[in-house]
């Protein structure tokens, strides 16, 4: 039995895994941006998400109250809620295990004793189907109850890995024991239910944890069903959008396009790829290599966000919300890219890095994690926003027209719609665990910040390794070996996509390794305690643009450095001058400098802008030569825009080129 059985996704014995997970806990950030991120989470995120979710305004923690019998009232939030509470809960379990603070397990058993006493004596427990009158289990996916269910899966098993108790898996295993009762039969009644598919992801997890083969062979089943039935509505299916909405229409083994609602699809994608770490079924390794090549190479925006439209058709035209439309439509102040969806990306290329054992993966988790999954909340970390456009123009929409201010220009203290904000801590409390991954002889350097490193490689031999860097600000990183064994073994070093001209050197010299952007450049020899590998990344400003088919960013360019994504915002242009007059010219001299109390400690880019009058309001206008004032101002991390009070935002801006 293999000792690496505490990770975030227990890969250890999962035979089509090259990289394998490292235990959770044997990374630790120990200084720079990751470690200030999880500190805030810890201090700040948590607490306020738990006094949110756990009294009456979240109703999370009340919702099993009532179901428990203990309450009175009615069930709040949306069908999904119970899921919502599930990833609090694993963020939870992340910082517990970091800092082993009884306090934050007392809570946690509290709250598993809550949801043991609303669970029912056959396994079942969905707390809006057992509060709501008249609601009946299994009626209609809408209610999501197969996405309540990965979630507890996945918490559950993360749980029992990080405390070694049994209370909240031993809920789980009921639950799913159940879900086997319905769902292993192949009745025509359930051939197509599941809305938000996390319970594959789920039900992959428990069978890592238990051992429990049915649970590995139902996640399956869910997959082979899909798509093998006619698209129409029935009991099940009424109230929401069917087809490519539910990515029902084309069988998963047959997908070539990412479609419909984008976290839908991406959790889908990341349990289909879990079930293949297992099987090793390779219709289903073509089916995802498809599918991620189509995501990230044709309707995936510069900082790493999909899902581009909140309604819209596929290329089917069934009809979608909240994700994927056609290539290459990539609007700028209509795109949706949902916090959650943003994530799952990241959660999708960090299973195929695993598989795969390639660097370009772990490019996408590195790009949402500093970008579209970070600007989901506020520096001080207690405000929100569920959408993530890549340009805010003030009064352009109706904000009040959603109760659940889903796609408001500021973020907010609670959305209704309450899954990105959990989905969001939990990444950052759980990012260490994505630091690094075990190779067949030794260690991966997936993620760049300071951090140490204490685990042991796949043989049982131990390493110990310690970053310094300043990254994502520098692009100078230093590992250390603290410890390892005699013999040879490899180091892998992520060199990213954008690090071109970076250079790789041991205790000084020269490495005498590929360095290949987009690959890890493997080093291997036998080690020594006190060896170090210097990685030097050239941070250079850079000008990024689009595709020619996108036609929304055609003649406009982004600022991009290293991994960070940048945006021209409202605050730093003279008042009353909207983003929609602001020009770049495509030479002017960009800087980087770093403002160590702005913003909570950002590199800003030093620009000279140019900047038109407002133009009249006709549709159309006959065009003359604009006056063009010069405006030196800063672009600022996109990750980090609306702090600064409600503003106008862009991170494409129209190019002036000289010549």
């Amino acid at each position: 039995m293999s000792t690496h059985n505490k990770a975030i996704t227990n890969t250890s014995e999962s035979p089509y895994v090259k990289l394998k997970s490292i235990n959770f806990g044997d990374c630790k950030w120990d200084k720079g941006f990751w470690a200030e991120k999880v500190q805030a989470a810890a201090e700040r995120m948590l607490p306020y998400m738990g006094n949110v979710l756990c009294g009456d305004v979240g109703h999370g923690l009340n919702n099993f109250k009532i179901a428990a019998g203990a309450k009175e009232g009615e069930h709040k939030g949306f069908y999904w809620h119970d899921g919502d509470f599930f990833k609090f809960m694993e963020a939870k379990m992340y910082i517990y295990a970091l800092t082993k603070e009884e306090a934050l397990l007392k809570e946690l058993d509290e709250y598993i004793e809550w949801i043991g006493k609303a669970q029912e004596e056959d396994g079942y427990i969905h707390t809006h189907i057992q509060i709501t009158e008249g609601a009946e289990r299994f009626s209609n996916r809408k209610y999501h109850e197969m996405y309540n269910y990965g979630h507890l899966f996945i918490a559950a098993s993360v749980h029992f890995r990080l405390t070694g108790q049994r209370n909240f898996l031993n809920i789980a295993i009921k639950q799913a024991d159940l879900l086997c009762v319905y769902f292993m039969p192949d009745t025509k009644h359930y051939q197509r239910f599941g809305f938000n598919q996390t319970q594959i992801m789920g039900l992959v997890e428990l069978y890592r944890t238990v051992g429990d083969k049915k649970y590995l062979k139902l996640a399956e089943k869910f997959i082979n069903r899909r798509g093998t039935f006619k698209i129409e509505h029935h009991s099940t299916t009424e109230g929401y959008p069917i087809g490519d909405m539910v990515q029902e229409r084309t069988p998963f083994r047959e997908s070539e396009e990412a479609v419909g609602h984008a976290v839908l699809a991406l959790y889908y994608y990341a349990g289909a790829a879990d079930v293949y770490a297992e099987t090793g079924e390779k219709a289903l390794i073509d089916a995802l290599d498809k599918l991620w090549e189509n995501v990230t190479g044709k309707k995936m925006y510069v900082t790493g966000a999909v899902g581009q439209a909140h309604y819209g058709a596929s290329t089917n035209l069934d009809m979608i919300e909240e994700g994927f439309i056609d290539a290459y439509m990539m609007p700028n102040m209509t795109a949706y890219n949902e916090t959650c969806a943003n994530l799952c990306n990241a959660m999708f290329s960090s299973r195929m890095m695993g598989i795969k054992e390639e660097s370009r993966y772990a490019d996408i988790i590195e790009l949402v994690l500093y970008n579209s999954g970070l600007s989901g909340i506020s520096i001080e970390g207690k405000d929100y926003f569920y959408s993530n456009p890549l340009r805010m123009v003030n009064n352009s929409r109706n904000y009040d027209a959603h109760a659940d201010v889903t796609e408001s220009p500021v973020r907010q203290p609670y959305l209704e719609c309450f899954c990105c904000p959990p989905n969001l801590v939990r990444t950052i409390c759980k990012s260490s665990g994505w630091a690094y991954n075990l190779s067949e002889n030794g260690v991966a350097v997936v993620l760049f910040g300071g951090n140490r490193l204490d685990t042991t490689m796949l043989d049982g031999s131990s390493i110990k390794l310690s970053q310094d860097t300043d990254y994502p600000w520098k692009g100078v990183v230093k590992i250390t070996v603290d410890q390892c064994k005699d013999s040879a073994f490899d180091i892998k070093v992520r060199i990213p996509k954008w690090a071109v001209g970076s250079t790789l050197k041991v205790n000084g010299e020269d490495a005498m390794v590929q360095v290949v952007p987009g690959t890890f450049a493997t080093i291997n020899r036998k080690w020594k305690a006190g060896d170090t590998i210097i990685l030097d990344m050239p941070m250079e400003v850079t000008r990024i643009e689009g595709h020619n088919r996108i036609e929304e960013v055609r003649n406009q360019i982004a600022v991009k450095r290293g991994p960070i994504v940048y945006c021209v915002e409202s605050p730093d242009l003279p008042n009353d001058t909207s983003i929609l007059n602001v020009y770049i010219n495509g030479d002017t001299n960009l800087v980087a400098e770093h403002k160590p109390n702005f913003l909570g400690g950002v590199t800003v880019i030093k620009a000279e802008l140019q900047l038109r009058e407002d133009k009249n309001d006709d549709m159309y206008q006959v065009v003359t030569k604009p006056e063009l004032k010069h405006h030196k101002t800063q672009l600022v991390p996109y990750f980090a825009w609306s702090n600064r009070g409600q503003a106008e935002m862009t991170v494409f801006i129209p190019v002036i080129w000289n010549n």
